[in-house]
């Protein structure tokens, strides 16, 4: 039977591809419920808070997680679990957006918003795992991928 409840935003999927997102929804919406504490250790929160916040998060994951995960009722456990199985993504991402920034070349691209687009999105993935990327960096690499005749 399909999931017909109505979801705020993209139910965790099977593969997990979308977990550091889907985290940053899940806190910011039990937060707004009043219900943040109850994916953290040692938590005392009330049954019917843990309850709320278990449904918020069965209905945000993947049928498939849901069936898997059904008999966990505390959020917190379940949090966890999911986080232990998922939370790898910085050290996934990282070497792939190392190498693109490596072969980042402002010539290979016919239009500047093309190649504003891919620095920016290189930028953020590797923000996202840690790394530090200034403006001088972004300039540096700008200016150092010109093809030469464009330079006058």
């Amino acid at each position: 039977m399909a999931n017909i409840a109505k979801i705020e935003f993209p139910a965790l999927n099977i593969t997990g591809e979308n977990y550091m997102p889907w985290t940053a929804h899940v806190k910011r919406h039990l937060k707004s419920m009043g219900v943040l504490e109850t994916i953290t250790e040692w938590n005392d929160c009330s049954d019917q808070d843990k309850a709320k916040a278990d449904v918020f998060l069965h209905k945000h994951i993947d049928e498939m997680l849901q069936f898997e995960y059904s008999n966990f009722e505390d959020p917190y456990v379940l949090w966890e679990d999911l986080k232990s199985r998922f939370d790898n993504q910085r050290e996934v991402l990282l070497p792939t957006a190392r190498d693109e920034w490596n072969n980042l070349r402002f010539q290979d691209f016919k239009k500047v918003n093309e190649y504003t687009s891919a620095l920016f999105r290189i930028c953020s993935t590797l923000r996202f795992c840690g790394q530090t990327v200034t403006e001088e960096d972004i300039l540096e690499k700008t200016f150092s991928t010109f093809h030469a005749s464009n330079i006058n």
